[in-house]
């Protein structure tokens, strides 16, 4: 190649690694994410264990006071009680009941002057109301058997402390405080009862809780039967009596903590406890979890609100410079791809109008060798018709020189792409059988051509003469790279290719692969193996059209071929022909070589029969456009010994003209390709136009407008044709 065309390829572009600022933006972004979320997962937690710290300390705080307050207050309810009894002595029924106006004032003096204090009341024997402090004369009330009377005479002279009930006469909300009174010698002589009021206490563990609702304050026996509670329990509560807080109190733990579902609310709490001096009775404070976690969710949701905002900005921040830099790839990719476009269309510029020049001049010496293989075929069956006049070797000779150069004329109008088509359904599994022998016989007899076929073969829709000239074109090439012998093996089959796993086209395949174990090429010869005129035989002994025909077949049929080579190993080439959705129809097998010693090549009733079709043909009259004199000559001559009246004019100008003139014919004979105004697909279209029932059939040596000339649907005899094809062409004709 020439240096000066790639200079322009050797132009730096400047780079830039988007991908590396890309990469440094997006840690920016995932660091701005993660490094608050890092921070406030970690404030988060040390803030809930700093929330429990203080509810902690809260309920050990208030579980003091309120243990404090309870110590007070028991003990003067007890100095009070031991006050009365003392008082009282052995005093039996008849004696407490003769002074009871005495011990009515003397009660109430004793009681009156404290607000916790809601009565005191003197029992007998058999828990008859005796004295009491806000009443006189007692009613007739009995406590007899009431539990709190019960236990107390068992516990006698040890206080007994009852649960929330409601006073005998004044129905008040209290619970008691009870010590039996005992004689010198053991004898039970009633009981002594001071009821305290539960609100008294309820408003102190009110006040002492403040406006926090979390917080729960009690005081409760030690079974864990509930004297006082605020919040009050729940209507018809009744707490369990073997979990870890009455555990507790049963094992006469002086304070403790933990942490537990109450079972009277069923929220779940941290609990302080301490025991209220030597008496049976603890004081606990709670405080619910939930309000714990929703304080500290609360707290948390604010402080990320706040943080949220620079967080916010940074976030934008990158991805705008993100979306900006994706602009900015864009544009220089554009910029770059526009280069490369330019410097690409200049190189490629310069190739098609070589590959174009190269294209012309094959097309034209093969349009030109077309017309002169015409003029020998034509002057051929005229010598066959005079029965040869002892000239049969030479004439045979020619007909072998005129295949070989038939043959060399098609191979340069398919890689021109000049080529006219007949393009048939091929059904390979009938079609490749019936060409084995064919390039059997192309390679040495050291070779081995084998073909393995696919079950269940599809149909293709290509020229099966294109085909079997491009498989023998492949196998005579890897005979060639085989010069010590070898295998060849021909295989097909079914393909589906998915887009993007290779570089055809998503869609259905058959695959013809040639493979043999020869000496394979290099890269740089497999690169250009495809390129017309390229070849590596010595000079003279190649042409280098041959897998350049390969590629055209397959491309004229839809598809494509490729190959991979190992130097050393052996070559493979791939037809891809597309799968034709369509009934196959039977393509006739290629003639059997003639044998070595033909047989006389004019049978001996040949003039009769010959005389007999000029009788059929007699008085056809057939315009013959033809502009090359030799061509149309020869053409001539032919259908005058079939027994047409031929009319010769050397335009399509000129037989328009004719034909306006008024002048008939039977058929009209053109060629396509010819000088003046109109050519022969102009002079077809005016004739069909004008005269709809005039015959008219083409001719030409290349495909030039040959899809037009289609759609007119008119009948093209391809160059060089049969004169048996064209004998029947105007056979019909007559009548």
């Amino acid at each position: 190649m020439n240096p000066t065309e790639t200079a322009t390829f050797d132009l730096p572009l400047p780079s830039r690694n988007f991908a590396e600022t890309r990469r440094v933006l997006l840690l920016v972004l995932i660091g701005s994410i993660l490094v608050p979320l890092v921070c406030l997962a970690v404030y988060g937690y040390y803030d809930y264990q700093r929330r429990i710290a203080n509810a902690d300390d809260l309920v050990e705080r208030v579980v003091r006071v309120a243990n404090e307050h309870a110590v007070k207050v028991i003990d003067l309810n007890q100095q009070l009680v031991t006050r009365i009894v003392d008082m009282l002595g052995e005093s039996d029924d008849q004696n407490i009941s003769g002074r009871e106006s005495q011990l009515h004032r003397t009660l109430d003096d004793i009681g009156g002057g404290f607000p916790q204090v809601a009565a005191i009341s003197v029992f007998g024997v058999n828990g008859d109301l005796l004295a009491n402090s806000r009443y006189y004369p007692v009613p007739r009330v009995s406590v007899g058997g009431r539990e709190d009377f019960r236990s107390t005479r068992a516990m006698a002279p040890v206080t007994y402390f009852s649960l929330p009930l409601r006073g005998k006469v004044g129905q008040a909300d209290v619970f008691t405080t009870t010590m039996g009174r005992v004689s010198h010698g053991g004898q039970f002589l009633g009981a002594v009862s001071i009821a305290l009021k539960r609100d008294y206490f309820s408003d102190f563990y009110r006040e002492l809780a403040g406006s926090d609702p979390a917080l729960t304050i009690g005081l409760y026996r030690r079974d864990g039967g509930i004297m006082v509670r605020y919040p009050p329990e729940p209507a018809g509560a009744h707490p369990a009596t073997n979990t870890p807080f009455t555990n507790a109190f049963r094992n006469n733990e002086l304070y403790g903590r933990l942490r537990m579902t109450s079972t009277v609310d069923n929220i779940d709490k941290l609990l302080a406890y301490r025991r209220v001096a030597d008496y049976p009775l603890y004081v606990a404070a709670g405080y619910a979890m939930e309000s714990i976690y929703q304080n500290w969710w609360r707290n948390c949701a604010l402080v990320a609100a706040i943080a949220l905002v620079p967080c916010a900005v940074v976030w934008l921040l990158v991805v705008f410079s993100i979306r900006r830099l994706n602009s900015e790839q864009a544009a220089w990719e554009r910029w770059q791809a526009e280069v490369a476009i330019r410097l690409s269309i200049e190189a490629s510029s310069r190739q098609l109008r070589r590959m174009g020049a190269l294209g012309n001049l094959v097309a034209n010496v093969a349009h030109d060798f077309n017309n002169l293989l015409m003029v020998v075929a034509s002057n051929m069956e005229l010598a066959r018709r005079k029965n040869f006049s002892d000239v049969e070797p030479e004439v045979l000779a020619v007909e072998r020189a005129t295949a070989g150069a038939e043959s060399l004329a098609r191979r340069l109008m398919s890689v021109a792409r000049k080529q006219p088509l007949k393009q048939e359904l091929v059904d390979p599994a009938a079609w490749l059988p019936g060409i084995a022998e064919l390039m059997k016989s192309s390679v040495r007899a050291n070779i081995v051509v084998s073909i393995e076929l696919s079950p269940d073969l599809w149909t293709v829709r290509a020229d099966p003469v294109e085909l079997e000239l491009a498989l023998v074109n492949i196998v005579v090439n890897a005979s060639e790279a085989m010069p010590r012998g070898g295998r060849i093996v021909i295989r097909c089959q079914n393909v589906r290719v998915k887009a993007g796993e290779s570089e055809l086209p998503n869609g259905e395949y058959v695959l013809i692969s040639v493979s043999d174990n020869g000496e394979g090429m290099s890269d740089d010869v497999r690169q250009r193996a495809f390129e017309p005129l390229f070849t590596t035989k010595v000079r003279g002994a190649g042409t280098g059209l041959g897998l350049a025909q390969v590629l055209a077949a397959c491309e004229q049929a839809g598809g494509t071929a490729r190959i991979t080579s190992v130097p050393g190993a052996g070559t493979t080439v791939r037809l891809y022909l597309p799968h034709h959705h369509a009934a196959a129809v039977e393509v006739p097998l290629p003639p059997a070589p003639p044998p070595a010693e033909a047989e006389p090549f004019i049978a001996e009733n040949t003039l009769e029969q010959d005389a007999d079709r000029h009788h059929e043909l007699r008085g056809m009259s057939v315009l013959l456009v033809e502009d090359n004199a030799d061509v149309a000559a020869a053409v001539s001559a032919v259908l005058e010994v079939f027994g047409c009246a031929v009319h010769h004019v050397e335009s399509a100008d000129a037989a328009f003209e004719l034909l306006g003139q008024g002048y008939g014919f039977d058929l009209v004979l053109s060629d396509i390709q010819m000088p003046g105004s109109m050519n022969g697909i102009d002079l077809a279209e005016q004739i069909l136009l004008r005269l709809p029932s005039q015959k008219v059939v083409l001719m030409t040596g290349y495909a030039d407008e040959l899809e037009r000339a289609k759609h007119l649907g008119v009948l093209i005899l391809a160059k060089p044709f049969d004169m048996e094809d064209l004998r029947e062409l105007v056979a019909p004709g007559v009548h």
